[in-house]
């Protein structure tokens, strides 16, 4: 079997749709059929999300015209 994660552990991400486009981490990775979920890390909180929620590239226009 070959898993084609697009988010590997330890990597800085984005949530497209926080306003404030905190830097958050990836802590953890859960497969199950048919999908691939991510565990972001901020602070003492952690959160799960699919990866079209998530991206790479901090989003400039929406972290400063909030």
């Amino acid at each position: 079997m070959v898993i084609n994660a697009k988010f590997k552990i330890g990597e800085d991400a984005y949530l497209c749709t926080d306003i404030e486009q905190l830097r958050r981490i990836v802590t953890g990775i859960t497969i199950r059929e048919g999908c691939i979920s991510y565990a972001l890390g901020y602070g003492a909180g952690e959160s799960w999300h699919y990866a079209f929620e998530i991206t790479a590239e901090r989003d400039i226009v929406k972290a400063t015209s909030n």
